[in-house]
């Protein structure tokens, strides 16, 4: 018996109605704000992909809005560079806390906007709360270095100043976290964010919006300092592109994207941050452990509908096992439970939208056409079980990584199978993609991990041994190579990215002394 057949039926409107009170959500939204809330023009309509139902509206920015929060957000910078990094980070704790009194809430309502399963829609908030621990810890420790001078009588030393303005540009997958893995590192840096969300989920960013400016105005700083655009990407996105006063474009979102918001940005000399697509690839040895390389590949390949950045699309599997871990895998596959994400009994919910559905049907046609074979799943289900048109069942196939469908990145639960000789020419197919976001090799010989891990292994940003390639701690800075873009969010010193560095001589002495030993005398 295929499992998600007992999908189970919940009634949203009572509970998107008690989440729309504890956070302050309307029928209409206003979607533009500066510590104050401004009207904006023709409304976005938020669809849960769950029932196909509107959940609310949105009105867009437009040009006067995004005028108002540009000129607000550079007054608020003013202000906000001169408070001590420690202060800026008891407003991020204070936030933390906040986000914590409404995590259920914000869990439930990115599940009813997004789509994820209830679990995965808390740990986004989780992760919101845990980047805000991060950064109130980093508030202390803006650090620069000191550098002795070949010049006797002086110091050199470097320092960090903040930015100013960032534009933040984020996707719909993790629609509220990854704002909060810019907003506090940026915040605590000195800088002010003008947040672009996806229009696919604007609640959850009015939403968080709202959450902010609240603890913004309780410890009376501007509330231009979180600021938020929702609008299309042709005119709000364009705009922050362009615009001279944003320094920094911090930007998640596909390749095709990121190489858009690259070439308009550097021609004004603008600096990136670009987290871009992954095509991730899981790495299954003959001397794995076989029970917790299922586990990983299933959460890898199924865990938020296949649509996250650091999703497993690729399974390499060693030819001694590969039968037997195939056979495993398609007994777990069949008992996935699909349906309502609210559901605890659920472990798939659906994808974003029916696009989402018709482009991974477009995606299997293009694998068999190449010679590909699919082995289970992969068509829509539909039906009065599954309303709304965005459910599917996850997709494996047997494919080569020469394909070319299978060097796209398709935001679907679609997981390719390979089989492997020799570690070499496992390693060698994994980096054989345009992308290097996230990678994984499971194996308990000493001489394959070193080497995954080795200059000559992965060249992806993350590499994983023995996890899977998704659910990223926020303490490591997150990002990739190659197509993914070279950005570095969150952990470990992204924080860089965020501030410019100044190198500082200062001369004590009496005499004014040259580098490189240069005498010029008047």
């Amino acid at each position: 018996m295929r499992m998600e057949r007992m999908m189970e039926k919940i009634d949203l409107k009572p509970v998107q109605d008690a989440v729309f009170r504890e956070l302050g959500l309307k029928e209409e939204n206003d979607g533009a704000c500066c510590g104050r809330w401004l009207a904006g023009g023709d409304s976005i309509s938020s669809v849960s992909p769950i029932d196909g139902r509107p959940l609310g509206r949105v009105r867009k920015a437009g040009s006067e809005e995004y005028a108002a929060v540009l000129a607000e957000a550079r007054e608020a910078f003013l202000l906000w560079r001169n408070v001590p990094a420690p202060r800026r980070g008891e407003m991020i704790r204070a936030l933390g806390d906040e986000l914590r009194r409404h995590k259920d809430a914000l869990g439930t309502l990115v599940s009813l906007e997004m789509g994820k399963i209830k679990a995965e829609g808390d740990g986004e908030i989780q992760e919101m709360i845990d980047i805000c621990d991060f950064a109130l810890g980093l508030s202390r420790q803006l650090y620069g270095k000191t550098m002795h001078s070949e010049r006797p009588g002086n110091r050199m030393y470097e320092q960090w100043h903040p930015l100013g303005i960032v534009g933040l540009i984020t996707s719909f997958n993790f629609p509220v976290a990854v704002w909060a893995w810019n907003f506090a590192v940026a915040a605590v840096a000195g800088n002010v964010t003008v947040w672009k969300p996806s229009s696919k989920t604007p609640l959850t960013a009015v939403a968080v919006t709202k959450i902010v400016q609240h603890v913004l105005a309780a410890h009376k700083f501007p509330g231009a300092v979180a600021s938020l655009l929702v609008g299309s990407g042709g005119e709000i996105g364009e705009r922050l592109l362009t615009d001279r006063r944003v320094p920094l474009i911090s930007a998640t979102g596909s390749t095709r994207m990121g190489r858009h918001i690259g070439c308009v940005v550097g021609e004004r000399l603008g600096r990136t941050l670009l987290e871009l697509g992954g095509n991730n690839a899981l790495i299954v040895s003959e001397h794995a452990d076989l029970s917790l390389a299922l586990q990983a590949t299933l959460f890898g390949a199924v865990g938020t509908s296949g649509q996250r950045c650091t999703s497993t699309r690729r399974l390499f599997v060693h030819e001694a096992v590969y039968d037997r871990f195939l056979e495993s895998l398609l007994q777990v596959y069949w008992q996935v439970r699909i349906g309502n994400p609210l559901s605890p009994h659920t472990l798939m919910g659906p994808l974003v939208d029916a696009h989402a559905v018709s482009v991974m049907q477009g995606a299997i046609r293009r694998l068999q056409d190449e010679g590909g074979r699919v082995l289970y799943g992969g068509e829509p289900l539909l039906g009065e079980e599954y309303p709304g048109g965005a459910y599917v069942r996850p997709c494996l196939a047997e494919s080569q990584n020469r394909f070319q469908v299978v060097q796209e990145e398709t935001f679907a639960p679609i997981l390719y199978i390979m089989k492997f000789r020799s570690i070499d020419e496992a390693i060698a197919m994994q980096n054989d993609v345009p992308q290097g976001l996230s990678s994984s090799l499971f194996s308990n010989r000493l001489q394959e991990t070193e080497l995954f891990l080795s200059a000559l292994g992965s060249d992806c940003g993350i590499a994983n041994i023995n996890t899977g390639t998704s659910g990223a701690e926020i303490g490591g800075a997150f990002g990739g190579e190659k197509d993914t873009g070279g950005g570095r969010e969150s952990g470990s010193d992204a924080w860089k990215f965020y501030m410019r560095r100044q190198t500082v001589n200062v001369n004590w002495g009496t005499a004014l002394l040259l580098a490189q030993g240069i005498r010029f005398a008047m």
